[in-house]
């Protein structure tokens, strides 16, 4: 019971801090509201909940004996976050008003999380911790799944529901701007630590 704790302190702990899917989202529900950002808040949590389950049922260790493909998709995902926080930066109030800008959609949500950094060390670190010889690996699998279900959507949806809240406050054009642009800024730094052991690697 004490480990199951611990679990769910792991997943409270790595849902609610800042990273490029709770950013995102908030960015999201500041530009688009909360009715246009459920299939990217829908894309965030399946697609977690897929790589984590296909990491444990082997797809980690194909990694790891691969690790140039481990390190091209780091890359990948890397320069794929910055172009993210490029078009969160440059999004215009009016581009967003007009329906000329759109949220990430469920699919790009999804494979999304391919390329998340901090997915990848979420999901390593929860298996690695929470599984065990001495215990039926399938099921510990199961639980860490269903623990980051009832613990990381409702973490997801605050950042969702805050930045809902913040568009009835910023509601000049150049308020939304300024946001966006500080938004970008974040998710931009978020991606230096994976990109720079990328190229280093290489």
């Amino acid at each position: 019971m004490e480990l199951f704790w611990t679990l769910v302190f792991f997943a409270f702990a790595t849902s609610i801090t800042p990273g490029p899917n709770n950013i995102m989202i908030m960015s999201s529900g500041v530009n688009y509201g909360v009715q246009k950002s459920l299939a990217h808040l829908a894309g965030i949590q399946l697609g977690f909940l897929l790589m984590l389950l296909a990491v444990g049922l082997g797809a980690g260790l194909i990694l790891q004996q691969q690790p140039l493909l481990h390190q091209l998709i780091k890359l990948v995902g890397s320069v794929y976050l910055l172009y993210l926080a490029w078009k969160i930066a440059s999004a215009e109030p009016k581009q967003i008003e007009t329906g000329n800008s759109k949220p990430l959609s469920f699919t790009q949500a999804l494979l999304f999380q391919w390329v998340n950094a901090k997915a990848w060390v979420m999901i390593t670190g929860a298996i690695a911790a929470f599984t065990s010889l001495q215990g039926v690996y399938w099921q510990q699998l199961t639980l860490i799944a269903l623990v980051f279900l009832l613990v990381g959507l409702p973490c997801t949806i605050s950042w969702l529901m805050f930045g809902a809240g913040l568009k009835r406050l910023l509601t000049a054009p150049e308020q939304r701007r300024w946001f966006n642009r500080a938004m970008g800024a974040l998710l931009a730094l978020s991606v230096l630590p994976p990109l720079w052991q990328a190229l280093q690697w290489s």
